[in-house]
């Protein structure tokens, strides 16, 4: 080689960020072949042993595949037989500090042997901290209506649950409060607790809940007073929320719906006609929330004419152990009272105090600004795929921060793609009926952006 040439490499070396790889011209093809496949017999004690029991005791709802995780460190983990894998899917978003974080480790150690659990009959010393960061950062950062910087003395209040579906169930149940105070305030005479009181209905979108007969059919007869319409669809909106109406619930950025994103315009006009019909705006941010996207929340940068009445929350709050909360306006909050609502275990010090440290470490700036570059950095690489493969995907990458999606235009790609990686190494799920999610944790680097799009190159290469 000529000293020119080896010049030329040397600078275009200098020229890179720390860290940085050449941009390559053609999709990674080094993992075509793969390396974690499950055993045909399974020799290791500790598998087989827990296998076994999983088969006999275990409710047979999961289509797990036959490996036993045995623990992690950051963004990875390691089966029974010593595999060790990339967990780009965060345990579905939870593992916001991946695994086994020192911090965490820590903050759990500590309060487990100070207080674990109280119940709320009595006050503890770390739910109101965490309530009240919830509120302080979403009054700087933005969103419940709040523009970014607010420094009005309106506030919100917080409820603590265990898990996002306790979560929702109770922003639901508050809404419905809402509905009958709010049908009996529009005429004389009326009584909340009236058996003519119509404005129960709640509104939700396809794809966050299934309307496929097969699966509904074996649960019927269904919870009645739901309708479910289309996300981004206009036309359908004055039909869907009535003025028996009393909430409706949508996420942002759909999450196991297949990363879909609703458009502005469309939340603005959803806004409206909640305020029209006296409905209660639920966000859904449970998988969306708490900085996955670059920001608070997926809602904090968008107009305040588009934010919701409530927002709900769970899965990184306290990066993995249970928790989930419902933040809520306090002109909506006024209508609880005690015993109105309550549970047994949300709100714990334990719960509390880690969700505390977690949430403190994910608003720190210089997180933030590290989260933002490795998002950029993920759908710059993203970017190239419909590109290298435009008859597998589709030509937009869904998403953003670190909740991504590959859109497949066969929808019996995303279940082989997912099955094709954890074969490679690397842990990705499945969204809707047409994508792959990416979720990694949210202190993910840039080697793990790169090792998991190099083996989804591959894998997509081998379709």
């Amino acid at each position: 080689m000529s000293r020119i040439c080896i010049a030329q490499r040397h600078l275009s070396r200098q020229a890179l960020p720390k860290g940085a790889r050449t941009i390559s011209t053609a999709p990674c093809t080094k993992y075509k072949t793969p390396t974690h496949l499950p055993s045909s017999e399974v020799n290791n004690e500790a598998t087989s042993q827990t296998l076994s029991l999983a088969s006999k005791y275990i409710l047979p709802v999961y289509a797990r595949p036959d490996l036993v995780l045995s623990h992690g460190k950051g963004s990875y983990v390691w089966d029974t037989e010593g595999r060790k894998y990339l967990d780009f899917s965060a345990g579905i978003a939870v593992n916001a500090l991946g695994h086994a974080d020192d911090g965490v480790v820590k903050t759990i150690s500590e309060n487990a042997g100070t207080l674990l659990h109280s119940s709320n009959v009595y006050h503890n010393q770390w739910s109101p901290k965490l309530a009240e960061l919830l509120v302080t950062l979403t009054k700087k950062e933005g969103g419940l209506g709040f523009a970014p910087g607010n420094t009005s003395a309106d506030d919100a209040k917080v409820f603590f649950a265990n898990s996002g579906t306790e979560a929702n169930e109770g922003a639901l149940k508050i809404a419905r409060k809402v509905g009958k105070d709010r049908w009996a305030a529009k005429e004389p005479g009326r009584s909340w607790d009236s058996s003519e009181c119509s404005k129960t209905r709640i509104a939700c979108f396809e794809s966050a809940v299934t309307t496929n007969p097969k699966y509904q059919k074996p649960f019927g007869p269904l919870l009645p007073g739901v309708d479910v319409g289309q996300i981004n669809d206009m036309a359908g909106l004055s039909g869907l929320v009535t003025e028996d109406t009393c909430a409706v619930i949508v996420e942002p950025i759909q999450g196991e719906g297949g990363i879909n994103a609703a458009k502005v315009e469309w939340l603005q006009a959803l806004r409206k006609r909640c305020d029209e019909v006296g409905a209660v705006l639920i966000f859904d941010e449970i998988q969306c929330g708490l900085y996955r996207t670059g920001n608070l929340w997926a809602h904090s940068a968008l107009p305040s004419d588009c934010h919701p009445d409530v927002v709900t929350m769970a899965k990184p709050l306290a990066n993995g152990y249970p928790i989930g909360a419902v933040m809520v306006r306090n002109s909506v909050a006024a209508t609880m009272t005690a015993g109105s609502h309550g549970t047994t275990f949300g709100g714990s010090p334990l719960a509390s105090a880690v969700g505390f440290y977690v949430l403190s470490r994910l608003s720190e700036p210089a997180f933030v600004a590290q989260l933002s570059k490795t998002s950029a950095y993920l759908k710059g690489r993203l970017e190239r795929l419909p590109k290298w493969f435009p008859n597998i995907l589709e030509s937009e990458i869904r998403g953003r921060g670190l909740i991504m999606g590959l859109g497949f235009k066969n929808h019996t790609d995303p279940g082989r793609v997912v099955q094709m990686a954890r074969e490679r190494g690397v842990f990705v799920l499945t969204a809707g009926k047409d994508a792959v999610r990416l979720v990694p944790s949210l202190n993910v680097g840039r080697e793990e952006v790169d090792l998991a799009v190099d083996v989804l190159e591959s894998c997509l290469g081998e379709l």
